[in-house]
């Protein structure tokens, strides 16, 4: 995982709208919520999903965008936007690369096997591209409220 103080690894990855999103394009203007997670439609993903779909006017109001990044691919986005009304930008990271630089991919052993899992974890990245916040994702329903608060006292 990434440490408060470091500048964010740069990213280009594409959104469910077939869109590239570079965080570059952000650097100087935008504050940059970037929350990562394991797959649509888990049930903790998906309410995740929406509860920061829901207060996407108030983090851009505090001059943030929302971007979410698991490693599904962008039709899969499209349709788990579509399902839940998401207005967030959901970005797809098929081979893990920015999950990697994140330090939220790591191999974990279930049942016998090896799988792939990506941690539930939001960086709230200020407008110099520093990581300023580390917010591990372990209650769905106070963790946006508590990012919104972070993303609110940066300047």
């Amino acid at each position: 995982m990434l440490k408060v103080g470091q500048k964010a690894p740069g990213f280009e990855l594409p959104d469910s709208g077939m869109e590239m999103v570079r965080l570059s394009n952000f650097k100087g203007k935008k504050k940059v919520v970037l929350f990562f997670y394991p797959r649509d439609s888990m049930p903790q993903c998906t309410r995740e999903a929406i509860n920061f779909s829901d207060r996407e006017d108030d983090f851009l109001h505090h001059g943030a965008v929302v971007l979410g990044v698991s490693q599904d691919d962008i039709l899969c986005h499209a349709d788990f936007c579509e399902a839940n009304g998401l207005n967030s930008r959901l970005l797809s990271d098929v081979e893990g690369d920015v999950c990697r630089r994140y330090g939220v991919l790591h191999e974990k052993e279930m049942g016998g096997h090896v799988r792939t899992c990506v941690d539930r974890v939001t960086y709230v990245i200020d407008r110099d591209g520093v990581v300023r916040h580390v917010v591990p994702a372990q209650n769905s329903r106070d963790h946006v409220v508590e990012v919104l608060k972070l993303v609110k006292e940066i300047e």
